[in-house]
């Protein structure tokens, strides 16, 4: 089977360990266990001894009660049945493509967007029609267009808030995007990774909610910062998708890990602590990122209005992946070149790392911007 080399994943692993100025990480600023028994007000040892103490079995096939349960209060409609665990979002999109899409499937998605959601189901063998996100929409979708494209689709992917812009897509349009795929009786995927995240304290309502049909993929990561435990999820309430999901899962998963599921529950039980943690953070770094961009008048960007990420186009000849590796060798900062997603003359910033390192890193691109203009 083939399928196409996943571009942003590949930039990562070639240039993250080396770069001074990770400015290209798109998880909250990751935390410690200890920072997180610190913030759950937690006695470390209270915790640890009884897990400590546990057979290394496969534990609960399905998913711990308690971190099924954990992640079934982010939604409104949902419960702990409708939770399928998986290893990461990253496998809990390419789980629900495989367990639901089969060759000769239409499925429509959005793009920019995280390269899963189209190069998955093109492996497999879908007929994958783009709907292209415009700047000039704010990387919104054009609804009109999704209606052409979705007619006899199978599925829908969206991605909200949107990887890399930060597009947000609010309640009114995902039910415009949910009407779209009655029509068809087309499932809409949508990867929810960066959603809670947003500028401000309105609710971010999720498609697993809004639609019987709706497949929402989230993952400890993020939103979260808690990357290192490896572990995503698929909500869905159609009964005849889970089913499809847990049958295939017994195949590539079997389950997660017990010591995994037991930190992540404890942190989904302090969510709130969390999320207030994370937004802070990208409020504040996302101003700063504004500030920056305004100073520099050969970049210009849609200001995000949720996520981690923002797609800055700049005004220079070079093509991104120049840009950014010469920008890297320079001066040791990394982002991430635009032509990943698809989008030339113009790269992804991670603006939810540590303070610090943001301002030290948008520092070191401004000394390169001034060494281009010599």
């Amino acid at each position: 089977m083939h399928i196409s080399p996943f571009l942003v994943e590949e930039w990562m692993n070639a240039h993250e360990t080396r770069a001074l100025y990770n400015i290209a990480e798109t998880c909250v600023n990751s935390i410690s266990l200890d920072e997180l028994f610190a913030l759950a007000s937690i006695d470390k040892t209270a915790f640890l001894s009884p897990l400590l103490s546990r057979r290394m079995t496969y534990g609960d096939i399905e998913g711990a009660p308690a971190f099924r349960e954990g992640i079934a209060s982010l939604y409104r409609t949902l419960a702990a049945a409708d939770i399928i665990p998986t290893h990461g979002a990253a496998g809990a999109n390419h789980h629900v493509f495989t367990s639901l899409i089969s060759p000769g499937d239409i499925v429509v998605s959005v793009m920019p967007t995280y390269q899963q959601l189209y190069s998955i189901p093109e492996s497999i063998g879908a007929h994958v029609r783009i709907l292209p996100l415009r700047r000039e929409d704010n990387y919104l979708p054009d609804l009109a267009r999704l209606r052409e494209l979705a007619a006899g689709a199978r599925m829908i992917c969206i991605n909200n808030p949107n990887n890399p812009t930060g597009a947000l897509m609010d309640e009114a349009t995902l039910r415009e995007i949910v009407a779209i795929a009655r029509e068809s009786d087309a499932y809409v995927l949508c990867d929810e990774v960066y959603r809670h995240l947003t500028q401000d304290d309105e609710y971010s309502p999720s498609i697993a909610d809004l639609y019987e049909k709706g497949i929402s993929v989230s993952s400890m990561s993020k939103v979260f910062s808690l990357a290192g435990l490896r572990l995503g999820w698929i909500a869905a309430r159609d009964a005849a998708a889970r089913r499809a999901m847990l049958s295939r899962r017994d195949y590539n998963l079997i389950s997660c890990g017990m010591l995994d599921e037991a930190f992540a529950a404890l942190a989904l039980a302090h969510a709130d602590k969390l999320l207030e943690r994370s937004r802070h953070i990208v409020r504040e770094n996302l101003a700063i990122l504004t500030d920056w961009v305004a100073s520099e008048p050969r970049l210009s960007f849609v200001k995000p209005r949720a996520g981690t990420t923002a797609l800055i186009h700049y005004d220079y000849p070079a093509e991104s992946y120049d840009f950014c590796r010469d920008l890297l060798e320079q001066t040791g900062a990394l982002v991430t070149p635009g032509d990943c997603f698809g989008e030339p003359k113009s790269l992804r910033v991670g603006y939810a790392c540590d303070k610090d390192e943001l301002v030290a890193g948008l520092h070191a691109f401004s000394t390169y911007l001034r060494r281009l203009e010599e």
